[in-house]
């Protein structure tokens, strides 16, 4: 714990020395001189002096420092039967005639440019060479609704957009043209081009002179060098959900971005320049844009994207599969991926068919990591498992174990420690700061540090509303939890998902907790219901492990019981519904608002970003049936 101690205290006690010597660990054009420029609402905007381009930084660097020939990008598809690797060398090379293709199509420094593609290596081949071009890339999620897309469109007002013929989801080719010309229709402000990446599975009708094909173009393409670009312009735009419906397009930035990165590569995740990185995400998500395109790259490291699930591309085993074929050191995903490989195959029996001697550690990430599910994972691999948090808005973890200085002990359903640059503070309603150990509003206190949002694209006033409102001088998360005596941080979920039951404040994220720890569950969520006498009770809907054979009222029984004894009779959670799926975002999360509709009968629209839309009608039919079965009773 001391050099952890050592080091946040550095990063406190002087913030601008601390990231300086952070920068100067990068390649600049003009290094910075000046670390932060204070801006009037609270947020800074770092090395506003220094020039750099994170995709030179990402490739033509690490060259530069003799690793040409290492592998920079493995290309793993077992929905296609397709493995591709790029060194370094090769990956510049494509990254520089791809930029060359979108110059040609009319974009310049400043221009935006939305990719719309599924997890191929032209995703990231595409966002790299925006990037090049001091181009502001927005990449939206593969199959996402043509509505959804306009939307995106319209805010962004992107100059090209790129996409390729079709994703592949499990067995089903889904085809993206006819839904990008849907969108295109529908936008206010469509771009003048779209390039078009042909896929085998499915080829796209075209409409010259707007299409371009990439196959055809990138050929002739000239190679473009890195465009250098002031330190805070704008890397890209990632829209994430708002409470209005209409999504927040949160804003990054080439230069702050590209040292919380490099920081965060060994500080957070442990890693050097040479191994191997395995996240299993999206490039439309967050997570995609750090830890499989950008940050491994940054740091000298190998990067695998991977076009499968953790489970059915074939089987549970796919993950394993993946560390032993590129000698992964460590590797992240959701903890809904480990959930789902725990329900399929929960004695490991698929583990024992790959070597994962490489590997040394796993994170999750991107909701609440049940002790349940890190025990079970621990177990079975015999590897340290380690829980953080961050969001969309902050790029990069938030809370981690500082494994790079020194692991320290791991509490089961904590994220652990504040990262540096990061200064938690738990505030109730009044924005008066808690006890340790007492639960209120996780916030931190502004400035944040490099790599966080500066603002929200084209709407200031939203960034305000959104995030800084709410407690002065603070950024809000949205989140609830509380620090221990210890000072390890508990997010114990969406501040909207905690209830109150009859005049108690309850977590759903602790319910959660228990019902997980039950030998019968794989997954599970409560949610919130309306109660005349209570005000709200607690619902829980539970997914069961494939070899589990016990009746719904015996589970039941001994689920309730185990609520009451770990939490109390307050709790009051008296209704469950065991459950085939619960519906989820592509990244993995339960869509619980969804939940709360479904049980309270009102209509639902199913969101275009779920994983899978008949996961809705089956929780429907659950509890219209469960309901029949108790009036019978």
């Amino acid at each position: 714990m001391q050099a952890y101690h050592q080091l946040y205290s550095d990063a406190q006690q002087d913030p601008e020395g601390f990231w300086l010597e952070q920068a100067h660990r990068l390649h600049w054009f003009k290094a910075p001189q000046q670390a932060a420029n204070l801006k009037t609402n609270g947020l800074a905007d770092w090395f506003p002096d220094g020039e750099c381009n994170i995709s030179y930084q990402a490739l033509d660097a690490q060259i530069e420092a003799g690793r040409g020939e290492q592998v920079a990008l493995y290309y793993d598809s077992p929905v296609t039967q397709t493995k591709q690797q790029w060194t370094f060398n090769q990956l510049r090379d494509e990254v520089a005639r791809c930029a060359g293709m979108i110059q040609a199509a009319g974009v310049s420094k400043g221009d935006r440019v939305v990719i719309y593609m599924p997890m191929i290596p032209q995703a990231a081949i595409a966002m790299l060479a925006c990037a090049r071009l001091g181009a502001i890339h927005s990449v939206v999620f593969g199959g996402f609704a043509a509505h959804e897309l306009a939307i995106r469109i319209d805010d962004a007002e992107p100059a090209l957009l790129i996409t390729a013929s079709c994703g592949i989801e499990g067995q089903r080719v889904l085809d993206y043209k006819p839904i990008v010309d849907k969108a295109l229709q529908e936008a206010e402000h469509p771009p003048q081009h779209v390039i078009v990446y042909q896929r085998p599975q499915s080829q796209a009708s075209m409409q010259p002179p707007r299409d371009i094909d990439w196959t055809d173009t990138i050929k002739d393409a000239v190679k473009v060098d890195a465009v250098p670009v002031n330190a805070t312009h704008p890397l890209y735009i990632l829209y994430t959900s708002g409470t209005t419906g209409r999504p927040k397009g949160v804003v990054r930035d080439h230069g702050g971005y590209a040292v919380a990165l490099h920081f965060s590569m060994h500080y957070v995740y442990g890693l050097s320049p040479g191994e191997t990185m395995f996240t299993a995400s999206d490039v439309g998500w967050v997570v995609g844009h750090s830890y499989i395109v950008y940050g491994p790259l940054l740091f000298g490291c190998s990067s695998v994207l991977y076009e499968g699930k953790p489970i059915n591309t074939p089987d549970a085993g796919a993950f394993w599969r993946v560390i032993e074929d590129y000698q992964a050191t460590a590797v992240f995903s959701a903890p809904t991926a480990f959930r789902a490989i725990k329900k399929e195959d929960p004695h490991g029996e698929c583990l024992g068919k790959y070597d994962i001697g490489s590997l040394k550690r796993i994170y999750m990430a991107g909701e609440r990591l049940d002790p349940a599910t890190l025990e079970w994972t621990e177990n079975l691999t015999g590897r340290p498992v380690y829980d953080h948090w961050w969001q969309t808005e902050s790029g990069w973890p938030m809370c981690a174990n500082p494994v790079g200085v020194g692991a320290t002990p791991v509490k089961p359903g904590s994220s652990s420690l504040p990262v540096p640059g990061y200064e938690f503070a738990m505030l109730d309603p009044q924005g008066r700061p808690l006890g340790a150990n007492e639960e209120g509003s996780v916030c931190l206190r502004l400035p944040l540090p490099p790599g966080c949002l500066p603002t929200v694209w084209g709407d200031e006033q939203r960034l305000q509303d959104s995030y800084l409102k709410a407690f002065p001088g603070y950024y809000c998360s949205g989140d609830g939890g509380y620090m221990d005596d210890d000072g390890y941080v508990f997010i114990m979920g969406r501040t909207d998902d905690v209830i109150n039951v009859a005049g108690h404040r309850l977590s759903t994220g602790e319910m959660e907790e228990v019902l997980a720890q039950h030998t019968a569950v794989a997954e599970c969520a409560v949610v919130g219901q309306p109660d005349e006498l209570k005000g709200e009770l607690p619902v829980g809907l539970v997914i069961l492990k494939n070899d589990v054979h016990i009746t719904t009222e015996e589970l039941q029984a001994q689920l309730i019981a185990q609520i009451r004894e770990t939490i109390g009779a307050i709790a009051c959670l008296k209704t469950l519904y065991i459950v085939p799926k619960l519906p989820k975002t592509r990244s993995g999360k339960i869509l619980r608002r969804l939940i709360r509709q479904v049980l309270q009968g009102d209509t639902v629209a199913v969101p275009s970003t779920i994983d899978d839309p008949d996961s809705v009608e089956m929780i429907q039919t659950v509890v219209k049936q469960q309901n029949e079965a108790r009036k019978v009773s």
